[in-house]
Formats: C-alpha cells, sequence, structure tokens
C-alpha cells in the first residue's frame, strides 16, 4: 500500500534525527483513522535517561495528548522496526488498530521474530499486523549506525 509506504518514510525521518542524535534510529508515527498523522517519535532513550523511551512510545504518548485520550482505536503505529515486548504491549493497550513495520529484529522482536505478542490468542486486544514495509531502508539504518560501534555487532535496538 502507497499509504504505508509513505508514512514508513516519515519514521524513516524519525530514526535518521535520532541517528544524528546518537541514539539507536528508531522512528514511528500514529496515524488516525483518516491517514493524519497523530504522533511520530524517535528513539529517545539516551537523551531523556529514560529506558521506556523508545520510539513507539513516544510516539503513542504524542498521538493520545493529540487525541486527549488514551485510546487510539483504528489508529496505525509505523515504526521502523519490528517492536518489542513492552512496545508491543503498549500497541495491544492503546488499542491502535493496525501496526506496520520495516525490519524485523531477530533479537528482541515481539510480533514474530522471537515472540508474537500481539496475535497471541490468549491477549484480549488484536492488532493487524503489516510488516517488511521499506524493509531494507529500515534494516540498513540500524546496520550503519552500529557499523560504527562496538566493532559492528548489532545488539538489540530497543
Amino acid at each position: 500500500m502507497r499509504a504505508d509506504e509513505a508514512a514508513m518514510r516519515l519514521a524513516i525521518a524519525q530514526a535518521r534525527e535520532a541517528a544524528e542524535h546518537d541514539e539507536v534510529p528508531v522512528g514511528a508515527v500514529v496515524l488516525g483513522p483518516d491517514g493524519a498523522v497523530l504522533g511520530a517519535g524517535r528513539n529517545r532513550r539516551e537523551a531523556d535517561r529514560d529506558p521506556l523511551a523508545h520510539a513507539e512510545v513516544v510516539a503513542l504518548r504524542a498521538a493520545a495528548a493529540a487525541l486527549g485520550g488514551w485510546r487510539l482505536d483504528g489508529c496505525t503505529l509505523v515504526v521502523t522496526l519490528e517492536p518489542c515486548t513492552m512496545c508491543a504491549g503498549a500497541v495491544l493497550e492503546s488499542r491502535v488498530g493496525r501496526l506496520v513495520f520495516g525490519a524485523w529484529d531477530e533479537k528482541a522482536g515481539a510480533v514474530g521474530s522471537v515472540l508474537d505478542v500481539l496475535r497471541d490468542r490468549r491477549s484480549g486486544a488484536r492488532a493487524e499486523v503489516r510488516a517488511g514495509v521499506l524493509q531494507g531502508e529500515c534494516a540498513a539504518l540500524l546496520t550503519a549506525f552500529f557499523a560504527g560501534r562496538r566493532g559492528g555487532a548489532t545488539p538489540s535496538p530497543g
């Protein structure tokens, strides 16, 4: 879908901004039911000294503030990297109806790689998932970021 790719490009811009601030390059945007951007975020764990300041959480908080409530029914979260367990839980708790992500996270992904929190039948809430949107571009951001660190090792990006 073209709209998913356009939104992912906005998330990629957020990820690039994160890298410019020496944060792991993950970016996210939340779209309302009408496709309008309600919130955007990038990883801010280092800047905010906050272990919860993942791009997804930052974007979800911004969208909730824009809407004036925590329920993000009918919204779509677009993120450059497969969410971790915490962020997948945040998707469910915020009632986001759809998740679109770019690159897979084979070490800490919780939407199909390591776990599948969003589609676990034991969960009361569910979200539609579309994976691999602009996957190569999203993965390249992470690869380039970690190439200059830790001898090129790629730890969990969080």
